[in-house]
């Protein structure tokens, strides 16, 4: 539950974290003004889980919407993969050679992406297997169009953030290895994750970006 205005939410946990970490709005379910609100708030990072969605709420914010980065942060189908394009500065949800190549292949510049990494092996979430990630960076550092920044993980849901610490420190584990691979086109720099309920104990295990929704909106968000 959040207990203030959604300015004072964002203002209060930009305070609480480290500078280097970076806030990603997660805007799933929110509407313009409240988009406008946090973005007045000083909020630069938006995340959309739906291409139709994002497309929505860039039209109807307008030029307030060039001010702000936005990353895809759902599973991207590849219908959708040049809409993506016209939309996302980063698409954070790649987790297979198969998206890697349609959005390579359909890209006219440049794009940063992040591996999705399925680090609980959910079944209902998407995700590369932790012991997958380096061959899906092989393939992906061999595409001219794509550079890949980072990686991204949906820890499991807990009511006790605690419970989730785990899966944060092997995900930090996975990512301090693999940063020393050597591969072109991959500079591992951002480590995306932790949630409304787990960002903290996310941050104290080294993310470098956490995804907000609920903690910022309310119970809408994600």
């Amino acid at each position: 539950m959040t207990d203030g205005s959604i300015a004072e939410n964002y203002r209060r946990i930009r305070e609480e974290l480290p500078g280097e970490i970076d806030i990603l709005v997660a805007a799933k379910g929110c509407n313009p003004d409240e988009l406008a609100e946090v973005m007045q708030a000083g909020a630069r990072i938006f995340g959309e889980n739906y291409v139709q969605e994002a497309e929505a709420a860039m039209a109807a914010l307008g030029e307030r919407a060039g001010t702000a980065q936005w990353h895809m942060i759902g599973h991207l189908q590849r219908n959708k993969v040049s809409k993506a394009l016209d939309l996302f500065d980063l698409v954070q949800t790649v987790d297979s050679a198969r998206l890697a190549g349609a959005l390579n292949n359909r890209a006219a510049e440049p794009l940063g992406v992040l591996v999705e990494v399925n680090i609980a092996g959910e079944e209902s979430k998407s995700g590369v297997a932790p012991g997958e990630v380096l061959h899906l960076l092989k393939e992906i550092s061999a595409l001219d169009k794509l550079q890949v920044e980072g990686l991204m993980t949906m820890e499991p849901y807990f009511e006790d953030s605690e419970r989730a610490r785990p899966y944060f420190v092997r995900m930090r584990g996975l990512f301090e290895k693999l940063r020393g691979a050597g591969l072109p086109n991959v500079d591992l720099r951002i480590l995306s994750m932790g949630m409304s309920n787990s960002w903290r104990v996310a941050a104290e295990e080294g993310a470098s970006m956490v995804r907000l929704g609920r903690a910022i909106f309310g119970p809408r968000g994600t």
